[in-house]
């Protein structure tokens, strides 16, 4: 039994349009590939679905952009005049307002004021005044951080100073005295006092302990 005819019209269910859409595509794909195979012909295939999404195929033996410039060629229609048009409309608007923008530059370094009116020339002197006073507040503000930046690291290196000598001053048992031989000052032969170099050592006795070690020996601090 054959199968029957399918009316063609717009599916209004949008989840069948979609599978139908797939299927479709998949088998005009395949056909244009058979053609370039069998024929050695030259096709170009684009597609776009009710998302917008592209899909293309092109004959491997061209690119798009010789594929359009055949085109062109055959039929005698330039596909690129309207666009180049544009273009060079859209360059010539941003060269326009390239110019101005730099006049306005030179302007404001108080060049190029030929031709200014007086209004034109009052308007551009506030404006720069109201541009300075900005400048102004945001140096003073910068200013006024770095300031503030300063005032902090300052406390913080007294209050380490402070908490530096309190420890010292508490006999802070991770600091010990050590004694070191002063040896120009050291007379082996005649018995002389023996005088000592004095210093903070991590991990020297302490004074106790030297005074206990050199109890014979007079002491001088050096």
């Amino acid at each position: 039994m054959g199968r029957g005819k399918i009316e063609i019209k717009r599916i209004e269910n949008a989840t069948n349009r979609q599978v139908t859409y797939s299927k479709r595509r998949t088998g005009i794909m395949k056909k244009a590939e058979e053609l370039t195979v069998l024929c050695d012909a030259q096709v170009s295939l684009l597609m776009f679905s009710t998302t917008n999404k592209l899909h293309e195929y092109i004959s491997p033996s061209i690119t798009q952009k010789e594929f359009y410039d055949k085109y062109q060629r055959s039929s005698g229609v330039n596909l690129w005049d309207s666009q180049y048009e544009k273009m060079q409309e859209n360059l010539k608007k941003l060269k326009e307002t390239n110019n101005r923008l730099r006049k306005e530059i030179r302007q404001r370094h108080g060049e190029d004021l030929e031709g200014l009116q007086l209004q034109q020339l009052c308007g551009l002197e506030q404006n720069m005044l109201k541009s300075a006073e900005r400048i102004r507040h945001k140096k003073f503000h910068v200013l006024g951080t770095q300031t503030e930046t300063c005032k902090k690291k300052i406390k913080s290196h007294l209050e380490a100073h402070n908490n530096l000598l309190r420890g010292f001053e508490e006999g802070d048992t991770s600091c010990h005295y050590g004694f070191i031989p002063h040896e120009d000052d050291y007379d082996e032969d005649n018995g002389g006092s023996q005088v000592f170099a004095f210093r903070l050592q991590p991990s020297q006795p302490s004074l106790q302990d030297a005074e206990a070690a050199y109890g014979s020996y007079g002491l001088t601090l050096a």
